[in-house]
């Protein structure tokens, strides 16, 4: 395993998407730890936070098909996962794919679809699949959605039940940038500034890093340690529902993909602390919390008061 690979990787695609996102290397950072990790990020945020470019950014340097799809109350699942229709021309049906059958999608707005679009999505996420008119057909590999919901409206907006919150690998805030950064901002956005960015990676280069991530080990002490976190927001009073073992596979992953991208080819308690409070943060439901800071904040006060393995010498 060439971890230097990972490295390089990580480096170059947070100065390749820092040209047009500013100031937001932690968060590029974790997309890139779930995209490695064959996970779906939600972006929860107030409009105007660069959100959809950061996507865009971000496809853009993998080299990879994007597609964007503006989620509606209107939208029905045959938008999204494609449809048969008759074509005249050779007197027969025929499939017309989705936006669904890209490598990288963009939901936008995702809690302003019915639960029914909702849930067709969900399918695609889980499984890599869409099923239309009872077939099944398989998406495009590697495949990840990076969806956006604006947090603070609530008119006209279908809320993502549990279950859907429990598909996203990971949910993240980008906040307000600094008076620095928008200033910069501001100076950048004269013209388009996803025109002055490239691809970094080719396909085969990403071919090794996904086939190779699952290669970071875990030792006993390290894994009861991360086990141990997942069930403390089982027995926290302040929590109704705590993490199922979905959410510790995902703690797993994420540790192993932050591990190889920093030159490690084992997992350390400090990944396990580092990804805790963006994988565990949604798939909580806690009195008290009000939004993502809360429950993160909540994640990290648990991982705080978990004791953390001595190396052993």
């Amino acid at each position: 395993m060439d971890l230097q690979r990972f490295v390089d990787f990580k480096e170059k695609t947070i100065g390749n998407v820092s040209k047009v996102i500013i100031g937001k290397d932690k968060e590029i950072e974790l997309i890139i730890v779930s995209f490695l990790a064959g996970g779906h990020v939600l972006l929860e945020d107030i409009p105007g936070t660069g959100k959809t470019m950061m996507v865009k950014a971000f496809s853009k340097t993998l080299d990879l098909p994007f597609k964007r799809i503006q989620f509606t109350p209107d939208l029905l699942p045959s938008d999204i996962t494609g449809m048969n229709f008759y074509n005249q021309k050779i007197s027969d049906f025929q499939f017309r794919e989705g936006p669904l059958f890209s490598n990288i999608v963009l939901a936008d707005e995702i809690n302003r679809a019915t639960p029914r679009t909702q849930s067709s999505l969900l399918e695609a996420m889980e499984e890599k699949q869409i099923t239309s008119d009872g077939e099944t057909r398989k998406l495009n590999l590697p495949f990840m959605v990076l969806a956006t919901q604006n947090p603070i409206e609530s008119y006209g907006t279908f809320p993502l039940p549990e279950a859907q919150l429990d598909r996203f690998f990971m949910r993240l805030k980008l906040g307000y940038p600094t008076k620095e950064e928008e200033k910069t901002i501001i100076n950048k956005n004269i013209g388009n500034p996803l025109d002055n960015i490239g691809p970094i990676i080719n396909q085969e280069e990403l071919n090794y890093l996904l086939e190779n991530v699952s290669q970071v080990s875990i030792n006993e002490d390290v894994m009861d340690y991360l086990v141990e976190i997942v069930r403390e927001t089982r027995n926290k009073k302040e929590i109704a529902l705590g993490v199922s073992p979905r959410g510790s596979i995902a703690v797993f992953k994420a540790s192993q993909a932050y591990a190889a991208i920093n030159g490690r080819d084992y997992i350390l308690p400090e990944d396990i602390k580092y990804v805790s409070p963006y994988v565990l943060n949604h798939r909580i439901i806690a009195s008290g919390t009000k939004n993502i800071e809360d429950s993160i904040e909540l994640i990290e006060e648990i991982v705080d008061g978990v004791k953390v393995p001595l190396e052993s010498v």
